[in-house]
């Protein structure tokens, strides 16, 4: 009964006028209602797999959410994040950004700033190395074309 509802997001939208974001998008159908209803972009997230066991991964949600959206909002992915080729795969499947939490807390564990400083930097020189191994010169350029899918059985 305390679950929030659409009508919950309309009220948050019309009272608020800062960006509204909508975590937790994995179906195409929730990106247009939240899109429709004003909010200025989208996350999607399983939430790290722990409210629903058995929900797809947000990387496999990711695609038909950004087709879904075509640009209108920005999408971004939470959810798996670890290295800089999950940022260069999220990227060549229609996210704008990916939201890192786990990496840049172990860093600074094990560090401090610095060692949040050292994975954040690791995560950039990933996804560089990722990006010229595929050909891409900037962030423009990576796309879906950059992934390699293997081929399917008949």
């Amino acid at each position: 009964a305390q679950a929030p509802t659409w009508d919950d997001l309309a009220w948050l939208r019309d009272a608020i006028r800062i960006p509204l974001l909508v975590k937790g998008v994995l179906h195409p159908d929730d990106a247009e209602r939240a899109v429709a209803l004003g909010c200025d972009g989208l996350v999607v997230s399983n939430h790290g797999g722990r409210v629903l066991d058995g929900a797809p991964a947000s990387l496999d949600a990711l695609p038909a959410v950004a087709a879904r959206v075509n640009g209108r909002v920005p999408v971004l992915l939470d959810s798996g994040v670890r290295d800089g080729r999950d940022v260069f795969k999220a990227l060549a499947l229609g996210a704008a950004a990916v939201l890192v939490g786990r990496p840049p807390i172990w860093g600074l564990a094990v560090a401090g700033a610095l060692g949040t400083a050292h994975v954040v930097r690791l995560l950039r020189d990933e996804l560089e190395a990722a990006m010229a191994l595929c050909g891409c010169r900037t962030l423009a350029d990576v796309g879906p074309g950059c992934l390699w899918h293997a081929p399917t059985r008949d």
